[in-house]
């Protein structure tokens, strides 16, 4: 299986304004400080109440709630964002209920351009798994050795095998496949490629591309 290899580009901030017509019961000038940075999360519940879709959303297997202007998405879908607000002690009249705290977003999609995505990806990056073990490749690299190695390998092909340990499929025409071998450099132990070719969770590939 030949997968091109994909490296996170940098982080970029995006900041702008966003606002509500609800009302909140706690300090505004502690909760309604601008967040930024690019977020995605998984839908397990929504609830619509006036202009605002409540999405209750899993994130790194945190859950949180959101609110974004009505928009149609259903449970196990996935929501990418990066301008948002954090209410605390929300009181929503619409829905008679307090969230001890809620994300107000203004930026919500269900997909992201291209560098939100990849932003996006990069901090959901999955967890060490560490009983992970795979046999390096002779004509090719190890994960450690390409976070290491990554200037001088830039642009250049490399070869990689590694265990799939998260899969999104059919995102901007393209699936996205985090890879782990077991090894680490400094933190760094998760591989992020993109490919047109379709994997598993569990499967061990080889992958092939221009880092």
């Amino acid at each position: 299986m030949k997968i091109l290899v994909f490296l996170v580009f940098p982080l970029l901030l995006l900041i702008a304004g966003c606002g509500n017509n609800e009302t909140n019961s706690g300090e505004k000038d502690k909760n309604n400080d601008l967040q930024s940075g690019s977020r995605s999360g998984e839908v397990i519940d929504k609830i619509d109440a006036g202009n605002y879709s409540y999405l209750q959303l899993k994130e790194n297997g945190k859950v949180y709630w959101a609110a974004v202007p009505t928009m149609q998405i259903e449970n196990g879908e996935q929501i990418f964002f990066s301008e948002y607000m954090e209410m605390k002690d929300f009181r929503s009249e619409t829905l008679d209920r307090t969230f001890e705290s809620v994300l107000f977003v203004n930026d919500a999609n269900k997909v992201a351009d291209k560098k939100t995505l990849q932003i996006a990806h990069a901090n959901l990056k999955p967890g060490n798994e560490t009983t992970i073990s795979v046999e390096p490749l002779d004509d090719g690299k190890t994960i450690a050795q390409i976070f290491n190695e990554k200037e001088s390998l830039k642009n250049k092909t490399v070869k990689v095998r590694g265990k799939v340990v998260k899969f999104n499929g059919g995102i901007m025409n393209r699936n996205w496949i985090h890879i782990q071998d077991g090894t680490d450099n400094e933190g760094e132990y998760d591989l992020l490629i993109t490919s047109k070719e379709s994997a598993k969770v569990g499967d061990v590939i080889t992958a092939e591309g221009q880092l």
